[in-house]
Order: structure tokens, then sequence, then C-alpha cells
């Protein structure tokens, strides 16, 4: 009898416990599922890193520079048998023979530092003063005489092409007077399409002889800032021009006595 009791006993206990639901197959399979989802958006290893493929690295390689340049080989080549006390075979390409040996007579001093004429000088549209290369020239054979002086080609011409038309035309030279080098300077000069480059090299070379002469004191005073106010004062105006297509007004410089030049005329703004 006490065995029954302890039996029913049990039983009234286990019938007012809670009941325990088994976890079934779809929340299950739903967990599962949310696990999987969650997971797609995690990485757990560092992304691999993008190699250029070989089409890439063609494209970067065809691609075209800004500014391409172009060197022709017309440099002077020295006759291999130079005999070195032969005064006629000094290689003007690489020598500084007679460079600062003496100072020139007086009387080729006395050209050369002539003070300018106010007449020969010149003046840009934007106000820049200069000589014109004719002239300089002109004071070289006169302090030289015609075939004492020369230009002589320090290196090879270089063409800068710019990629839309165009460039500039750069060439080192030396000015050698009566046998002795003076002065060496890079002339430049720029060019807008490929039919102008020899004249572009012509004035390159022009381009130099000018700058080779500020060593020699010619034309000193285009470089003096009160030269250049005084003669701006006295002998060009500045006034307004009108482009006569594009109708833009801008201030430019003229010689007095002298009248706009195409395609610019004076602006009635500035009247």
């Amino acid at each position: 009898m006490a065995a029954l009791r302890i039996v029913s006993t049990n039983l009234r206990r286990l019938a007012a416990s809670p009941s325990i639901k088994p976890s079934t197959s779809s929340s299950l399979s739903s967990r599962y599922t949310a696990s999987v989802a969650a997971s797609r958006y995690i990485t757990t290893s560092p992304p691999k890193r993008q190699t250029p493929t070989a089409s890439s690295a063609s494209a970067d390689e065809k691609s075209p520079s800004p500014i391409r340049l172009t060197q022709i080989k017309d440099g002077p080549i020295a006759p291999p048998d130079l005999d070195a006390g032969d005064e006629l075979a000094t290689d003007w390409s690489r020598s500084f023979s007679g460079l600062s040996q003496t100072p020139f007579a007086k009387e080729v001093a006395d050209v050369l530092l002539e003070p300018l004429e106010p007449t020969d000088v010149e003046i840009k549209p934007d106000g820049i003063i200069y000589l014109p290369e004719i002239k300089y020239r002109r004071i070289l054979n006169r302090a030289f005489g015609p075939g004492g002086w020369g230009l002589a080609p320090r290196g090879e011409t270089q063409i800068s092409e710019k990629p839309n038309g165009g460039g500039m035309v750069t060439r080192e030279y030396a000015l050698v007077c009566h046998g002795r080098l003076v002065s060496v300077a890079r002339g430049e000069q720029d060019y807008f399409d490929e039919f102008g480059i020899p004249t572009a090299m012509e004035a390159c070379k022009s381009n130099a002889m000018m700058r080779c002469c500020k060593d020699l004191g010619v034309a000193s005073e285009l470089w003096d800032p009160r030269f250049i106010r005084k003669w701006k004062k006295e002998n060009a105006n500045e006034m307004f021009g009108e482009h006569v297509i594009t109708k833009k007004k801008k201030k430019l410089w003229v010689r007095k006595g002298d009248s706009l030049e195409y395609p610019y005329q004076v602006s009635k703004f500035g009247s």
C-alpha cells in the first residue's frame, strides 16, 4: 500500500509541473537559415589585392605624355685629328678658350657700351621693351667687324612638341669674338605647326645671340627698371584695345605716333 501511495504522489507532481515543449524541426531550420544569412556579411580573411591585367598595363603604356621632347641630331662633329695648337681647330661645342682672358680694346668697348637711342627701342603690346635682333648684329659688326664674330652651336636642337600642336625649339649657342669665347646662352622660340620649325630654329639662334650680348653690355638699359619707366613715359602710350572679332577689351601698349595693329583697334570704352 505504501508503494502505491508513493507512485500516485509522483504522478500528481508530474502532472502539476509545467510541460516542456520539444524543439521542432521547423524552429531549428529557421535558426540555421538566420545564422547563414548573417555569415554573408562577415569577412574572416583580408580582401585580395587586384593585380593589373595585361590590357590595363598596355593602356597605361600607350597613353601619350603631355609634352614630347625630340632631339635633332644636328650637333657639331669634330674631326678626329684635331691639332691642339691650331687655332682654327678649336672645338667650340666644348671649348672655353679665351674666356675672360683680357678685355677688348677701348674702341671696341666704346661701341658695345654705347647708350641706346630711344628711337631704336620697340615695345610689345604687353609693355615689354626690346631691341630688334638686327640691331644687335649691327652693333657687333661695328665693334668686331663683319666676320670678326660668330655663333657656335654647343649642342643639338631640342624640340618640345605639345599634344595639341605646336611647341618650342631650343638650342645652346656660344658667342665667339676675335677667336675668343665671350658668352654661352640657350635660345628659344615657339612655333605653331611643324612647317614653322625651320623659321623657329633661326629665331632661336637670334634669341641666343641677344642673350649672349648681355655679357658684353650691349643694350643693358633694357634691364634697368628706371630706364624702362622713363622710356615708357616719354615714348609710349597705354590704351584700351578691342579685338575686332571677339570684341574683348584689354590694355595695350603702343609707341607714340603708332596705331594698334590688327586684330586690335582703339576701343571707345577707353577713349
